[in-house]
């Protein structure tokens, strides 16, 4: 029968091995998807005339948000006695640990993008997720036509970034980003710096209403023919993602449909062609 010395080897790796188990499993998660949870205010910067970023404190230094890539957060508030919440999706990297940034634009008539922008440092805000039906997973598919307005720029920043880190991915995304002026154009050097990074993976074009002198990228609205220049063709290996305004999205699921592209449905899933976040 084995002596205790000889057993020790064993047991200290059991003993490992069950101690790893337990902490990464009793890790509280930082977000539930039924319950608000408040996150503090600890920075805000101004991106633009009308948008910020907001970074939020998490509870530990080292936490992660744990967000899959794709999916968003609710923040809720109450407002003139009635509780409204909105959708949105972080654009911190996922390795990032102790906090998690959001872009947001404030219009004078918004409910929640009103309250974003009064927010100071030191506030509080209620959030609850992961929210969502889609989670971009490794290689899904060949291609991928993105096209975003204004902070629908958000959910394909975390996509793209996903994307590019993975040496292992191979997916193509050709991203149409519109915007009204160039000073619009959220995360544009982000965007920038990974299209110079994985030019193989990533390029960027830019669209916009009201262009400067000497602008060299695309004017107007986004078009039939601008998704048929940048976008792949409709194939089963490839996904159109759409996020923006609502007028754009509408214009979008008329022109994809006309393309060729499957028709998306009023709510999307999965394993939709063309999705709509």
């Amino acid at each position: 029968m084995p002596t205790i010395e000889e057993l020790l080897p064993l047991i200290l790796t059991i003993s490992i091995v069950i101690a790893t188990y337990y902490y990464f499993n009793s890790k509280k998660k930082i977000l539930d998807p039924k319950v608000f949870k408040s996150f503090k205010l600890i920075e805000k910067t101004y991106v633009s005339h009308n948008a910020s970023k907001y970074r939020f404190q998490l509870p530990k230094p080292d936490d992660v948000l744990g967000l899959p890539v794709g999916q968003h957060i609710s923040i809720m508030a109450e407002i003139n006695g009635k509780k409204i919440s909105r959708s949105y999706t972080p654009i911190t990297p996922e390795e990032d640990r102790g906090h998690f940034d959001l872009v947001i634009k404030s219009y004078p008539t918004g409910n929640i993008s009103k309250l974003m922008g009064e927010l100071k440092v030191g506030d509080s805000v209620g959030m609850r997720g992961p929210k969502g039906s889609f989670e971009y997973t490794c290689n899904m598919v060949r291609a991928i036509g993105m096209i975003a307005g204004g902070t629908g720029i958000t959910p394909m920043l975390q996509i793209i970034r996903r994307v590019c880190n993975d040496p292992a991915d191979k997916t193509k995304i050709n991203l149409i980003f519109a915007n009204v002026t160039e000073d619009d154009i959220l995360l544009r050097k982000e965007l920038d710096e990974i299209a110079a990074a994985s030019p193989n993976n990533f390029e960027v074009h830019y669209v916009l209403e009201r262009p400067p002198e000497n602008w060299t990228g695309e004017v107007g609205l986004v078009t039939k023919e601008m998704i048929g220049k940048y976008c792949p063709k409709p194939a089963k290996d490839i996904k159109l993602l759409v996020c923006g305004p609502l007028p754009m999205v509408k214009s979008m699921t008329a022109a994809t449909t006309e393309l060729g592209y499957q028709k998306p449905r009023a709510v999307s899933k999965m394993e939709d062609q063309v999705y709509k976040f």
